[in-house]
């Protein structure tokens, strides 16, 4: 009973592992992705392979830590208790990959886990209690620093770089899969300033990619790690070929949610959420907060795009004496690589609508799944737990 009991929670953490690579790759690679850099097969590839390393070294830690410091008697954890906790995060994150919409994975587990705590009186509310702060303040601060951004700094931003979006009809980096064997294909007659810039955009997807194998290893095979069921070294391979997996399946989802459908994410502004993301993200690793990434990165995608949206600008009325405010994106000059106007100084003509950078209805979206499916999770665990006889609590 018990190797059969180990073999459906391998099963299921390998199932964990898939939605995971769903989930944060786009987040990491989204605006390399909106911004025509890389195709979603590279964005795929990296993903797998610095989601392993991080997984493999920092991530050994995470392992432990999620293990022992959110309950205060990790006795809980038996074999059926683990395979119960991954089910629920498994099966969450799922809901939110299938519907387009990268969830946190740190939220959904730390949920189900939580909610495992709770149930048996074990749970440690202050470890939570500080965890829950920062899983509320990081994201309004990714929001409002892409705001800023957008609003007051992100013309200038597009001069100093002078990069723009991929306007050919091939990725920078992709994939060709016309020979006999697949080959990496490069996009000729870019600009070297333009290669500069995508390989920064580039670097920091990897560095998400990395943060986030050093954090989400965890959520996927720390429960069997930590109760023995698993030795950590096969469970770390194990997880990062499922993330692999899915970042090369149903990735593809958020990628498209993330790069192209919230927001219209030209090469300068992917530079700006990834190292807003990033910044925020290594700075709550650094203290020892699991970070929650996916979301973190996404406000900062929906925050960039509602201040270019929302960028006012007063144009005086030469016949009638009278201001106008018009709410405006990023300007035609910017995404052309012209000299950007002061605010003030824009023409009219030149301004598009904020429609066409700003879907308030797909972050609508966004943001109700990502706090719908860690409830979901946490719910879900916590009645499991309670009220099923079968776990013995």
């Amino acid at each position: 009973m018990t190797e059969v009991l180990l073999l459906v929670g391998i099963v299921v953490a390998i199932f964990v592992g898939y939605n995971i690579g769903g989930a944060t790759t786009g987040p990491a690679f989204g605006p390399a992705v909106g911004a025509n850099i890389l195709s979603k097969s590279v964005a795929a590839a990296l993903m797998s392979v610095f989601f392993i390393i991080g997984a493999w070294t920092i991530g050994r830690e995470v392992v432990d830590t999620l293990g022992t410091e959110l309950v205060t008697d990790t006795a809980i954890f038996t074999l059926e208790a683990n395979v119960a906790v991954l089910f629920f995060i498994g099966g969450a994150l799922f809901i939110g990959n299938r519907a387009g919409v990268p969830a946190s994975t740190s939220m959904t587990a730390v949920g189900a886990i939580a909610a495992l705590g709770l149930a048996t009186g074990e749970l440690n509310w202050a470890i939570l209690g500080e965890i829950a702060v920062w899983w509320i303040v990081a994201p309004i601060i990714g929001f409002w620093i892409g705001g800023v951004v957008g609003r007051y700094f992100y013309t200038r931003i597009n001069e100093w770089v002078a990069i723009e979006g991929n306007a050919a009809e091939d990725v920078l980096v992709g994939i060709d899969t016309s020979g006999r064997a697949p080959r990496v294909h490069l996009e000729t007659g870019v600009s070297r300033r333009e290669w500069v810039g995508s390989s920064v955009v580039i670097v920091i997807g990897c560095l998400m990619a990395f943060s986030s194998g050093t954090s989400n290893i965890a959520n996927a095979v720390a429960p069997l790690v930590g109760s023995g069921a698993l030795a950590e070294d096969p469970a770390i391979i194990i997880g990062s070929i499922a993330v692999a997996v899915g970042a090369f399946t149903i990735a593809r989802r958020t990628l498209d949610t993330l790069g192209n459908d919230i927001t219209n994410l030209p090469l300068t502004a992917a530079v700006v959420v990834a190292v807003v993301s990033s910044v925020i993200v290594i700075a709550l690793s650094a203290i020892g907060i699991p970070a929650s990434f996916v979301v973190i990165a996404t406000m900062a995608i929906v925050g960039l795009g509602w201040g270019r949206a929302t960028r006012t600008t007063r144009l005086a009325d030469a016949a009638k004496g009278e201001e106008t405010a018009v709410s405006v994106g990023a300007l035609t000059a910017e995404e052309e690589g012209e000299s950007a106007p002061e605010i003030g100084e824009e023409e009219v003509s030149d301004i598009p609508k904020a429609s066409d950078l700003f879907d308030p209805s797909t972050t609508a979206r966004v943001v109700l799944m990502q706090n719908v499916v860690p409830v979901i999770s946490t719910v879900g665990a916590f009645l499991t737990f309670r009220y099923v006889p079968v776990f013995g609590f």
